[in-house]
């Protein structure tokens, strides 16, 4: 959420950076709203003194004047009903304030969608086959590690089954990836519930604007996690943190549940894009001096995964129209998949600045006679399992149709080749 003073002080700036996110939204309400909901609080204030003038004055008279002891009565009223109207209008301020996008940061190159994104580096180049490389839905049935019909069969349209070598490939995935960043990054594991209340997805962003993505159970109003980024901002909401607890580092796994509607076609082949999926997160708390900095690290954190898996990828900046609602500053890395011949993005490292921070009331104490300050957030994929996994089994293909292993997973696999049982 953005800081009203910020809107009402540099209005013409909140509105070319929206133009620049290709964005037609309008603050005139917003100013409009906030410059009303000032006038009342002046308004009671001014009544407010009025009334505790005229308590003094009673108070001092042995007798009670009842033309004073009505007029106190008046003044509350008045008092009473200026608080509701004031409520009223800072809880419709509050609605729309939730509802416009983060202010994309000055080195954020301006564009209008994905193909104005420029590319910041390669790495490892496109694999040439002597052979003809398959895509990963035919690897994978030949070799009977991934099963659609059986995944339509339980859950519909977009789902799947990862069975015997495939579902070991994932979970030896998951793993490595939870111990590399564990050990060598310096993260902390966090295992958090997969369904969490409403506010949580007030203070990730993803709610009011994009309920239509997420899946809910209106009964108890659960909402099931689209992300692990979702519980990990609200591990320390309403919370004022010390500086000394700063930057903090959590990583987690959980799957994620998106409703997604495509039209069928290439995207929805194979296992690029379900309702449910499996990723491990990246997530920091930080200062405002440190968040670009962390926004680094944490991006090589999770380029340290494709190195290391020998992947070929390539980490690609989001322009102005293309960046996230929450984001200030963000990276995507994307896989390339031979089969599917694509890049395939794999993370998205994004800087939210106090944007999170503000919605979910995230505050830290520079010091003990400091003023709590909003901390920024930062989240990254360390990485998205379908999409890696789909990078893995293209690009370690074998001619007879098996798939290597690549040498970082063999320790979790226990074997050097997936192969048909």
């Amino acid at each position: 959420m953005l800081d009203i003073k910020l809107i009402r002080d540099n209005p013409d700036m909140v509105r070319q950076a929206f133009k620049n996110r290709g964005e037609t939204i309008s603050i005139d309400e917003i100013l409009k709203l906030d410059e009303k909901h000032r006038e009342l609080i002046h308004e009671m204030e001014s009544l407010r003194a009025r009334r505790n003038e005229v308590s003094k004055e009673i108070g001092k008279m042995k007798e009670k004047p009842p033309e004073l002891m009505a007029d106190m009565r008046k003044i509350g009223d008045q008092i009473s009903a200026l608080e509701a109207e004031s409520n009223n209008i800072e809880s419709a301020l509050k609605d729309l304030l939730l509802r416009i996008p983060n202010i994309p940061h000055a080195d954020v190159p301006v564009g209008k969608d994905s193909s104005d994104n420029p590319t910041i580096r390669t790495w490892g180049g496109k694999k040439q086959f002597s052979f003809k490389a398959l895509p990963h839905w035919e690897l994978g049935e030949r070799l009977n590690i991934i099963d659609f019909e059986r995944g339509v069969k339980l859950s519909g349209t977009r789902f799947y089954v990862l069975k015997g070598m495939g579902a070991l490939l994932q979970r030896a995935l998951i793993m490595f990836m939870l111990d590399l960043h564990i050990r060598e990054h310096g993260y902390t594991e966090i295992y958090p519930p997969f369904m969490v209340k409403r506010e949580c997805l007030v203070g990730s962003s993803n709610l009011p604007k994009f309920a239509d993505n997420l899946y809910h159970d209106a009964e108890e109003d659960y909402w099931f996690v689209p992300t692990a980024e979702v519980p990990l901002t609200n591990m320390h909401r309403d919370e004022i943190l010390s500086a000394e607890q700063l930057p903090i580092y959590y990583v987690a796994h959980t799957a994620c549940f998106r409703r997604e509607k495509m039209a069928a076609g290439k995207d929805t082949r194979g296992i690029k894009r379900g309702h449910q999926f499996d990723k491990v997160e990246l997530y920091k708390f930080t200062t405002a001096e440190t968040s670009m900095q962390e926004l680094e690290s944490l991006l090589a954190a999770a380029e340290d995964v494709c190195r290391k898996l020998e992947l070929p990828y390539r980490v690609i900046q989001l322009c102005t129209g293309d960046i996230g609602f929450a984001s200030v500053k963000s990276y995507d890395i994307e896989m390339w998949a031979p089969g599917c011949e694509e890049w395939l993005e794999v993370s998205s490292c994004s800087n939210c600045w106090d944007f999170q921070a503000r919605r979910a009331n995230i505050r830290y104490r520079p010091d003990s006679k400091s003023k709590p300050q909003y901390v920024h957030t930062l989240n990254g994929s360390g990485l998205a399992l379908p999409r890696v996994v789909i990078a893995l089994m293209e690009n370690y293909q074998r001619e007879d149709g098996s798939i290597a292993v690549p040498d970082v997973l063999k320790p979790y696999m226990r074997a050097d080749m997936i192969t048909k049982p």
